[in-house]
């Protein structure tokens, strides 16, 4: 595969396709988004909310979660706040999200297929490492977005003039639906 996107990008960069895309580095609309890593949403996600490239700071994860008030995700986020001029945030999860039931007991099991040993598992433990809550998932969505939603909202780092939203969108017809 990199064979491939290596080749692309030779021509990619050779045709000056990138000219296209010229921006900078801060959002147009002064938002930026915390949504899932899921495929279906790389080119549905920014067309359903009427966004070109510049616009906006996108932060993607698993499940689109702040699963931590002091984890990469909110780092991004202030980041954007305090560096980019964001004043708006959206935290957009999606229907039939594939992190939604993932089970840590399972997910271990196969990292133990794949090689992975207990002792590593243990020593992770040992240190503070809670996999229940590190890699399960959510089992309703409309609370996972409120939750990640307050988490922002309620930081101490983050001013009370920055918006912040909750919305599902549709991962086949793009349609948003506002979680308040």
């Amino acid at each position: 595969m990199i064979n491939e996107i290596l080749k692309y990008n030779k021509a990619f960069v050779e045709n000056k396709e990138y000219e296209k895309y010229i921006t900078s580095k801060y959002p147009n609309k002064k938002v930026a988004i915390v949504s899932c890593m899921d495929t279906r949403l790389t080119e549905l996600l920014p067309a359903a909310l009427g966004l070109k490239n510049g616009d906006a700071k996108i932060i993607k994860n698993a499940g689109g979660i702040i699963s931590h008030p002091f984890g990469s995700a909110m780092r991004s986020l202030l980041i954007g706040i305090y560096e980019l001029d964001v004043q708006e945030i959206l935290v957009v999860g999606h229907t039939d999200c594939g992190a939604r039931h993932t089970d840590s007991k399972k997910m271990l099991e196969k990292m133990k297929a794949q090689g992975i040993v207990q002792k590593d598992i243990d020593l992770l433990q040992y240190y503070g490492i809670n996999f229940d809550s590190w890699l399960s998932g959510f089992i309703d969505l409309d609370v996972s977005i409120k939750k990640s939603v307050e988490i922002i909202r309620k930081h101490p780092l983050v001013p009370e003039s920055v918006m912040v939203y909750g919305l599902i969108i549709d991962s086949v017809t793009g349609e948003l639906q506002r979680i308040d």
